[in-house]
């Protein structure tokens, strides 16, 4: 059952934000255990179609059984291509819950989590070749430098990385307790858990590619949404979060929203959450994953925003 594998986090905040039409085709490019797909399930009708997405092997043994439903065991980077195998070009709502489920870390042998000794791994899709070990034993001492001080921001990433080319040269670094062995001059008394969560977020990211699939995702959705269809998107750290922000607010990653010959701005959607949701004080509760949780929401425009003779093209938010 789903709630053993991983509980959803925000769920009715995700089915408000889709704005779910019954007759409509939904996305669910984070399948994992299938809550929040069972309950966009719920609210289609028989002509419904929800495509769910998810490149982790175990998530396929939650595969939901109803004429409705589509799986596609691919990483939802390439979901354009896929939905276009499907014969689908648009759809009217998209959701991704970004991140590592329960699941995965609480499996010791896919090397997650701090707390199991395991071989360092860390792969969401079994089939690549670049686990966190790779990275560890064959990246050079600045590559490694970038990684840990961009995707952990961790305060001493370059002398960790200094540290770590030195120490493989004996021998290479393969398991959880050998790397802690290696690195534990640097970990800081009494903050052990928060420096290795950092660490491992840093080489879970640049093993899974996770920044710039989630770039060509976003991009991709705003290809595919219809006018009016909904973007829904839930991140659990800042460097998840900060392009989510920028895309839906400008159409763009990085500098200032484009405008056109008449100074409306170009962006593909409008912002229907001027801040991002959280969880309440029932949900952090019930679910402590929920607690670093941020859902943001986009509509994609209908219109252009020029119009003629002025300004007056730009929908509210």
């Amino acid at each position: 059952m789903e709630n053993n594998y991983h509980v959803p986090v925000l769920l009715q905040e995700c089915i408000d934000g889709l704005n779910i039409k019954p007759n409509g085709v939904y996305v669910d490019v984070t399948f994992g255990g299938g809550g929040h797909s069972r309950e966009i399930l719920k609210h289609l009708g028989p002509d419904g179609v929800l495509v769910a997405f998810d490149q982790d092997p175990d998530a396929q043994r939650n595969k939901i059984d109803d004429p409705r439903f589509r799986f596609v065991d691919q990483n939802f980077g390439y979901m354009k291509n896929h939905l276009r195998l499907l014969g689908i070009k648009q759809v009217d709502g998209i959701l991704a819950d970004l991140g590592v489920s329960s699941h995965q870390f609480n499996e010791p042998e896919r090397g997650f989590s701090t707390r199991f000794e395991a071989d360092l791994d860390m792969r969401m899709d079994q089939q690549r070749a670049l686990t966190a070990a790779v990275v560890l034993n064959t990246y050079a001492e600045e590559n490694l430098h970038k990684i840990f001080g961009l995707y952990g921001e961790v305060q001493n990433a370059k002398s960790l990385a200094r540290t770590i080319v030195t120490a493989r040269l004996d021998n290479p670094i393969q398991t959880l307790s050998g790397f802690k062995n290696i690195i534990a001059a640097h970990i800081p008394r009494g903050k052990e858990h928060k420096y290795m969560a950092q660490v491992f977020q840093a080489l879970r990211i640049e093993v899974n590619a996770e920044i710039e699939v989630l770039e060509h995702f976003l991009e991709q959705s705003a290809e595919v949404l219809k006018p009016g269809g909904r973007l829904v998107v839930m991140s659990y750290h800042s460097l998840e979060d900060r392009p989510v922000k920028n895309f839906l607010a400008k159409g763009k990653f990085r500098g200032e929203v484009e405008k056109d010959f008449f100074g409306n701005d170009q962006k593909p959607f409008n912002v229907i959450t001027r801040k991002a949701i959280v969880a309440d004080a029932e949900e952090l509760a019930r679910n402590s994953r929920s607690r670093s949780a941020k859902l943001r929401i986009g509509e994609r425009i209908s219109l252009p925003l020029t119009s003629v003779g002025g300004k007056g093209g730009r929908a509210s938010e």
